[in-house]
């Protein structure tokens, strides 16, 4: 169905690429969440997607899964916007008390919203090429051969990546005084 759909939108048919969008938009936008959760930037990002993925079609090669080539493209997407961010953007850290408040086990259990935004927090102290590694091993499930595919690296360079990211991650938890479990 999307190979079909892809022939027709290079030969210049809007509603099948409008029918591609539509098919794909969800997953696209799970991707893409792990980058930004600033909704109106989600959507931008997710447009961007599809924009560059409509760019590119002719470069599409019909041997491997159209969902496939589109994760690569929301891949380098989301990498453009975390290098972009991290250059406009000074790095803020969070302060004890704010690591208190979150991680109190005392007052009350972290709830699942509370820890991803957390999680997300931390992610964005760490340099774009950690981040993206980190995202996809962890968040996005991707083994090694797929964050390798989706990235354009090595697999050697995914473990090594991985490990040094973890390090860092590791490094953000302990400066506040917190360790990892």
């Amino acid at each position: 169905m999307d190979i079909e759909d892809v022939r027709m939108s290079r030969r210049g048919d809007g509603d099948a690429y409008s029918r591609l969008i539509e098919r794909h938009q969800e997953y696209v936008s799970r991707i893409m969440w792990r980058f930004s959760r600033d909704r109106r930037l989600h959507e931008e990002l997710v447009q961007d997607v599809f924009v560059e993925a409509y760019l590119s079609l002719a470069t599409y090669r019909e041997k491997a899964p159209f969902a496939h080539w589109l994760a690569r493209i929301a891949t380098r997407v989301g990498y453009a916007y975390l290098k972009q961010n991290a250059r406009h953007r000074a790095k803020e850290n969070f302060t004890l008390q704010e690591w208190d408040r979150l991680l109190d086990d005392s007052s009350h259990q972290t709830e699942p919203s509370q820890a991803a935004e957390f999680l997300y927090r931390l992610l964005e102290q760490l340099p774009p090429r950690d981040r993206l590694v980190l995202t996809l091993r962890f968040l996005e499930d991707c083994d090694v051969a797929e964050t390798a595919r989706r990235t354009g690296w090595s697999e050697a360079m995914v473990k090594v990546q991985t490990w040094r990211a973890r390090k860092k991650l590791q490094k953000l938890f302990e400066k506040a005084g917190k360790e990892i479990i």
